[in-house]
């Protein structure tokens, strides 16, 4: 632990009127945080993948959320081309670097730049690193091949999914971070389409960020 650090804690135990922690203290909250312990989950998880797949999609429906399935990563460059016409929207997108492996040459027609979204940028295109069946949500991690921008300058946000990435639970997707080393600057947790209801009581979309969440779940194994 830093210095700055320590006497920032230093600091809060002494507002607090207690002391110092004593070393079998310290040695067992150490051993408690680096356990990762499982909190009491819902009964609607206890299912077999497949179901969970099912389950991430109803609760993402519910959500305001599109959902639709493909074979592969192969037939994404249709799917967008296909999606982006159905809504009238311009057949653009800012993509995340980290989906350049995709062949988007096979639609010649859709015009796409890779990294960081602007203002003028009314479509993205991102991965996850896990979805949660549990509550229909994506979570999405910050770095050079997603930037968290895409996740909210858009009016329309659409997200690929491979369907071995859905678990029942966020503990499930945390672990899933923690393998990959380093955590994130940023972990995004996003339910269904920007809302609030501030105005009159009715929920107004794209309130904070995109108004249209679409996923693509791509049921490659």
């Amino acid at each position: 632990m830093s210095t700055a650090r320590a006497d920032i804690l230093d600091s809060i135990r002494r507002s607090l009127g207690r002391g110092g922690l004593d070393p079998a203290t310290e040695a067992g909250l150490r051993q408690r945080l680096s356990a990762h312990r499982r909190q009491i989950g819902l009964a609607r998880t206890d299912k077999d993948h497949a179901e969970l797949v099912d389950l991430f999609e109803e609760m993402a429906k519910a959500l305001s959320a599109t959902v639709t399935h493909i074979p592969n990563s192969a037939a994404l460059p249709e799917a967008v081309a296909t999606y982006l016409a159905e809504q009238n929207l311009p057949a653009q997108a800012v993509v995340a670097p980290a989906l350049q492996g995709v062949p988007w040459a096979e639609r010649p027609t859709l015009e796409l730049r890779f990294g960081k979204a602007v203002n003028e940028d009314l479509v993205s295109i991102t991965p996850v690193i896990g979805a949660v069946a549990e509550t229909g949500t994506l979570v999405l991690t910050s770095g050079p091949d997603s930037p968290t921008s895409l996740n909210f300058l858009p009016d329309t946000h659409i997200v690929v999914v491979n369907r071995s990435q859905i678990t029942g639970r966020y503990e499930d997707v945390w672990d899933k971070i923690r393998e990959n080393g380093a955590l994130p600057r940023t972990v995004n947790m996003i339910s269904g389409p920007s809302r609030t209801g501030d105005i009159e009581q009715t929920i107004q979309l794209g309130a904070h960020g995109p108004r249209r969440l679409h996923i693509l779940i791509l049921d490659e194994a």
